[in-house]
């Protein structure tokens, strides 16, 4: 799946700078003498400067005013420029997506860069300089898919690119003016742009998934129970069929007692065969040393051992739940391990995130649409201390009680974060003022903590990694 980059115009697409541009053009009326109505120049924001130029004075005197006009509009122009309504939603949005933006517009490039900076657009490339078909040049080179644009000459640069050609009619053109001259589609403006774009994408980045899962005539699924590994075993079910699936999930100290049974529960619900093979990453010294790499050697065990499984079963492939949130946030060695041994990663190649992941298993109906991220329980001892069975016990034995405890608030994430001989307690941030957080800390030095507090930020994913002095270097 191609990374996701949007494409859009600037003038009454993005800003209305039909207040700064009219300043500028009365202006150079007053200079020159020249009777411009600068209400019909504003009507019609979309063609290069010198084409408006040339409605006003004689060919000769063109370049020189264009020039001139250059030289007023940072001071003039700018300022007076607003963003349209639905701007930062739909940028925001498309960085929930994981992608990028370029603007492509007829503009003076410096002219662009300056609106963007003053609004404080979130936008990767301003580009200027181009009109018409010829912006498909530049969204070409940037690889949009997308382009958004207010005038007709923007569905000519979409075109030109092979992008799809998104118009919002707030610009000179109607919708169905936009329609008519061949808009892919038509929104009213950017309010409604975020709503068809989440649409838009996860109906592209699932057709890709089941494309690339149908691939393959059978497949294991590293299957840990949590919502990305189960909605991949679902989506496998469905793509190639519950017989040619295995679900395969990992039995070690490092896995939560509680995790078991509903993992096993779901893989019978799609009919899938379900094994639950040991493995043996205790053994592994990298692992018990508990670096920062921890996770690598956890991982490589993990495929080591579902390889002989894919072997016996005659199956092509290994499959992790890897997204595409996973690939970027924080670091993640265990990608490597898995991608070193031949696992692929499905979901993250069709740039799935775990919001999206959710919202589709909400409407598959899979009970895990909203199952709380669970990490296996070595990520919750600080690195550095040795790996122990017993260390990892305490740890389930102490979350356990907290989420007990905790269940009549509707808790979602707990952690005890093991960092000695003292604990860490993580709940959800929205429950810390409403609940006894010394009777939590009781339940935590119960089960073998010396002390205990509860972290005042709340849960955090990968909390951990905040200990590390260098992370970066475990990426």
């Amino acid at each position: 799946m191609p990374e996701l980059v949007v494409g859009f115009d600037l003038d009454m697409t993005l800003i209305d700078s039909r207040p700064g541009i009219q300043a500028v053009w009365d202006l150079l009326a007053a200079e020159t003498g020249v009777p411009i109505d600068t209400d019909l120049v504003v009507s019609r924001l979309g063609p290069p400067l010198d084409w408006e130029m040339a409605n006003w004075f004689p060919p000769e005197q063109i370049d020189a005013m264009v020039v001139r006009y250059r030289e007023h509009y940072p001071n003039y122009a700018i300022t007076g420029s607003l963003p349209l309504p639905g701007v930062a939603e739909s940028l925001a949005a498309i960085r929930a997506l994981r992608g990028r933006t370029v603007v492509v517009s007829a503009k003076y490039a410096p002219s662009v860069k300056h609106h963007l900076d003053h609004l404080g657009l979130d936008v990767d490339e301003p580009v200027g300089d181009l009109h018409g078909a010829d912006k498909g040049i530049a969204l070409r080179e940037h690889k949009a898919t997308i382009y958004v644009g207010d005038h007709t000459a923007d569905i000519d640069g979409a075109r030109a690119a092979g992008a799809v050609a998104v118009s919002v009619a707030t610009g000179p053109f109607s919708a169905d003016e936009l329609r008519a001259y061949g808009a892919d589609v038509v929104l009213n403006d950017l309010t409604e742009f975020p709503a068809w774009l989440d649409e838009y994408v996860l109906e592209q980045r699932l057709e890709a998934l089941m494309e690339r899962l149908a691939g393959y005539k059978s497949m294991v699924v590293a299957f840990s129970g949590g919502a990305d590994s189960a909605f991949l075993l679902a989506a496998a079910a469905r793509a190639i069929g519950p017989a040619n699936v295995v679900a395969a999930t990992a039995v070690s100290p490092s896995l939560p007692v509680a995790e078991l049974e509903p993992a096993a529960r779901f893989a019978d619900s799609l009919g899938v065969r379900h094994v639950t093979p040991h493995t043996h990453e205790m053994d592994r010294e990298g692992y018990q040393a508990n670096a920062g790499d921890r996770c690598y050697f956890c991982k490589a065990e993990l495929v080591e051992t579902l390889q002989p499984i894919a072997d016996e079963f005659g199956i092509d492939a290994i499959a992790t739940g890897t997204n595409a949130d996973d690939a970027i946030a924080g670091f993640r060695p265990g990608i490597r391990a898995a991608f070193e041994r031949g696992a692929i990663t499905p979901l993250r190649d069709a740039r799935l995130t775990k919001a999206q992941i959710r919202e589709t298993s909400r409407s598959w109906g899979l009970e895990t649409s909203d199952k709380p991220a669970a990490a296996c329980l070595s990520s919750r001892i600080a690195y550095g201390i040795r790996i122990t069975p017993n260390l990892l016990a305490r740890v389930d034995r102490a979350e356990q009680a907290v989420r007990n405890h905790l269940t009549q608030y509707g808790v979602q994430n707990v952690r005890v974060r093991d960092l000695g001989e003292s604990a860490s307690i993580e709940i959800d941030a929205g429950l810390l003022g409403t609940v006894d957080t010394a009777a939590l800390v009781e339940l935590v030095r119960a089960e073998g903590f010396t002390a205990a507090a509860v972290d005042a930020r709340g849960f955090r994913s990968g909390s951990m990694n905040e200990r590390l002095p260098d992370p970066e270097r475990f990426r």
